[in-house]
C-alpha cells in the first residue's frame, strides 16, 4: 500500500482529500504545518506528498525544497490561487504536478495515481536498465541506470523531470515535438497545464545550455513545440 502525506492547514480539505485517497486504497497521514509535515516525513517517509502552498509556520516551498533534499519524493503542490506566479515557483522547487484549489478531489486522485505510476516506471526503468545504455551528445553525457547526467565532465543537479525530459530529448534528437506530446510521453499525463513543460524546459536549459537565453541544443519550434539539436562533438566535449 503507497503511503502519501497530506499537508494543509484546512482541517476541511485534508479530511476530504484523505476520506479520497483512502478510499482509492492509499494509507494517508495529515499534517496542518510544514514542522509537522517534516516530522512526519522523517518518521514515517511517505512515498508522495499532497502539499499546500500556503502553510503556516513554513510555508510550503520551503517543505517541499527540504523534502526534496532528502531524495526523489514525487510533490504534488495545492495553491489557493491561480496565479502562474505560484504555479511556476512550485514546479521550479521540483514539485511534479501542482492542482488549483478549488479542485475535484477524485482528480487529485487521479493526478495521485499518474505521478505515482510514473514514479515507479523510473524505478524499475533504473533496476533494469543496462549498464552499457548511457547517451552521449557533444558535452553531455546521461547514465540511465545511475539517474546522472554531466557536462563537460561535471554532474548535474537534475530533477526527476529535468532528467526524464532530457533522455527523452537525447533518445529523439531533430524531432520536433509538441509540449502536449511531451506530457504524454515524459509526465505521462493524458490532461494537465502545458506550462508544466514550459517551465520544465526552461530550468533544463539553465543547467545544459552555454546561454540559455540564446538556446542551441534545445530549440524552440514555433507553432509545435520543441526540438533537440545534437551538437558537433569537439576535443573538449569529449572530456565529458
Amino acid at each position: 500500500m503507497k503511503r502519501v502525506l497530506v499537508v494543509d492547514d484546512d482541517p476541511t480539505v485534508s479530511e476530504v482529500v484523505a476520506g479520497y485517497l483512502g478510499r482509492a486504497g492509499f494509507a494517508v497521514d495529515v499534517a496542518a504545518d510544514g514542522p509537522a509535515a517534516m516530522a512526519v516525513a522523517t518518521a514515517q517517509p511517505p512515498d508522495l506528498v499532497v502539499l499546500d502552498l500556503m502553510l503556516p509556520g513554513m510555508d510550503g516551498l520551503e517543505v517541499c525544497r527540504r523534502i526534496r533534499e532528502t531524495g526523489p519524493l514525487p510533490v504534488i503542490m495545492l495553491t489557493a490561487r491561480g496565479d502562474e506566479e505560484d504555479r511556476v515557483l512550485g514546479l521550479e522547487v521540483g514539485a511534479d504536478d501542482y492542482v488549483t484549489k478549488p479542485f475535484s478531489p477524485r482528480e487529485l486522485v487521479l493526478r495521485v495515481e499518474s505521478v505515482l505510476r510514473r514514479a515507479g516506471a523510473v524505478a524499475a526503468a533504473v533496476r533494469t536498465a543496462p549498464a552499457t545504455a548511457g547517451l552521449r551528445t557533444g558535452p553531455l553525457a546521461l547514465d540511465p541506470r545511475g539517474r546522472r547526467v554531466t557536462r563537460r565532465g561535471v554532474e548535474l543537479a537534475l530533477t526527476i523531470r529535468e532528467f526524464d525530459l532530457l533522455e527523452f530529448f537525447l533518445r529523439n534528437p531533430g524531432r520536433a515535438t509538441s509540449r502536449e506530446e511531451l506530457m504524454h510521453r515524459v509526465w505521462g499525463w493524458e490532461f494537465g497545464d502545458l506550462s508544466t513543460v514550459t517551465v520544465h524546459v526552461r530550468r533544463l536549459r539553465e543547467k545544459i545550455e552555454d546561454d540559455p537565453a540564446r538556446p542551441r541544443l534545445i530549440s524552440t519550434v514555433w507553432g509545435v513545440g520543441y526540438r533537440f539539436d545534437a551538437p558537433e562533438a569537439d576535443g573538449a566535449d569529449d572530456a565529458a
